[in-house]
């Protein structure tokens, strides 16, 4: 069986809020997140809510990454959602992880397009490849 592609859904809990309020120090860190992923960054648009709050997205030829944040309360919610095999969602989200440094996350991947048809022009990402790359990752994802 072959998925198209992963979306990792992730919180992030008790972050810097400065930070989270940030538009343009968002975009940068999202695009490197993105280029950590190994995806190919293809634009990205962020803006700002009255009177505070981001939200942002980063177009990537594998799909994209997107986040919410409110800094009132520290949190930040965030997809990383990538198709074939090239990219790693998970790398996005241990890069970001490390740049705004929650107390804690909560983290999800779900496959999504998992097909079985056999001859998919699409390079998919096969499902026995998700288990061995969450090892390597050490991650709590649920499928």
């Amino acid at each position: 069986m072959k998925a198209l592609g992963r979306h990792v859904l992730a919180e992030y809990f008790e972050c810097d809020r400065k930070l989270l309020n940030d538009p343009k120090a968002l975009e940068k860190h999202l695009i490197e997140a993105a280029k950590a992923a190994n995806a190919t960054v293809i634009s990205s648009s962020f803006r700002t809510f009255d009177p505070f709050g981001v939200s942002g997205v980063v177009i990537v030829a594998e799909s994209h990454l997107a986040i919410h944040t409110w800094p009132e309360y520290g949190f930040a919610a965030v997809d990383f959602f990538t198709c074939g095999d090239s990219s790693n969602p998970w790398k996005a989200h241990e890069y970001l992880k490390k740049v705004l440094k929650p107390s804690r996350t909560e983290e999800k991947e779900v496959l999504r397009g998992v097909l079985e048809i056999e001859n998919l022009e699409f390079k998919p990402f096969l499902i026995h490849q998700q288990q061995k790359q969450k090892q390597e990752n050490n991650s709590a994802a649920f499928i």
